[in-house]
């Protein structure tokens, strides 16, 4: 097997060990990877701009580097489909309070100020189950 066929299996495979050994191997007066995250970054980058990896493989790779901040290599006219096929979810929480009259305005801010410090206290906390958001939303109006 050659190098160029080692590398497309490694990119297939994800494979982080043999990718150093292979980068060794090749070129050992270049930097070398520092660990493993490292390797599994440009695994990933690599993947999204070879355009030998199937199609698949490359929109998974550009949703694991995107949903991490990190920047992808996939074409533009590919990333419509790398959305279709790894959609990311984004969630939301709407508090809304009513005031009746002018004199109930501060009351209805302090409640919609404690209502909103609970959703974001229980995504500091990772908690995002709407249940649980919910009840800590209602007992922080009701505090108030």
């Amino acid at each position: 097997m050659n190098h160029a066929d080692a590398f497309r299996r490694c990119l297939i495979e994800l494979d982080v060990v043999g990718v150093c050994d292979l980068w060794f191997h090749v070129c050992p007066h270049l930097p070398q990877p520092k660990n493993n995250e490292e390797v599994l970054v440009t695994i990933h980058y690599a993947r999204t701009t070879a355009q030998t990896v199937p199609l698949k493989l490359r929109c998974y790779s550009h949703a694991w580097l995107t949903e991490r901040g990190l920047p992808s290599g996939l074409p533009d006219w590919w990333r419509p489909k790398a959305a279709r096929l790894y959609p990311h979810q984004v969630t939301a929480v709407g508090v809304s309070v009513k005031a009746l009259s002018e004199a109930n305005a501060p009351l209805a801010r302090a409640i919609e100020k404690a209502m909103s410090d609970a959703v974001q206290e229980c995504y500091a906390d990772g908690v995002t189950d709407p249940d649980i958001v919910k009840s800590r939303m209602d007992a922080a109006r009701q505090r108030v």
